[in-house]
């Protein structure tokens, strides 16, 4: 079995905002698939399907970001699934807008939401995928991050969902090894 999380925070008011790419993507992959976030648990919405006889759930936890651990632990406990079979997809604002990289046992880089899992599963030995979502400039980091992207921003972020549509069925057929080697370059 394989967790998928998409990090963002719940309610219309933080649609679209750069915090919330986690969310986006999955809902561009169940969009793609015909799927439909129509289940809860855990205070998240998931859905889940089979790939390759892989159980696979894709998760939008209903906690704000900072908070997201304790959906993320409850997930991990309850289904008994190893640290290496999750995924945590979130946003990344020192890596240049639509630029992905997958991570593992790696720094939270000061993201209060990774903090939060760390806390949660004592552990940073999980895979992260990172959405790069621009440089903040002079705005501050909690205003830029909640902030919404503009058209231009908008478009560059669907180009690289488009690229990301297939990132859950590599996450399952790949090896560690193979999915950074596809996915991490500029």
């Amino acid at each position: 079995m394989k967790l998928i999380f998409g990090l963002g925070n719940p309610g219309r008011e933080y649609e679209n905002t750069r915090h919330n790419v986690g969310f986006s993507l999955l809902d561009k992959i169940a969009e793609s698939n015909q799927f439909c976030f129509c289940n809860s648990k855990f205070g998240a919405s998931y859905l889940e399907y089979i790939i390759d006889g892989e159980k696979v759930m894709l998760i939008k936890p209903y906690k704000f970001i900072n908070l997201s651990g304790e959906v993320v632990k409850k997930f991990v406990d309850y289904y008994k699934v190893d640290l290496t079979d999750i995924l945590v997809i979130h946003d990344d604002m020192d890596m240049p807008l639509g630029r992905v990289k997958f991570v593992y046992d790696s720094s939270s880089g000061g993201h209060n939401g990774i903090k939060n899992i760390e806390s949660f599963l004592n552990s940073k030995k999980y895979l992260r995928l990172k959405i790069g979502i621009g440089n903040r400039g002079d705005v501050l980091g909690c205003d830029f991050v909640l902030g919404k992207f503009n058209q231009n921003e908008k478009e560059i972020l669907d180009m690289t969902y488009d690229k990301l549509l297939n990132v859950v069925d590599d996450f399952v057929t790949l090896s560690m090894t193979e999915l950074m080697n596809k996915y991490n370059h500029k």
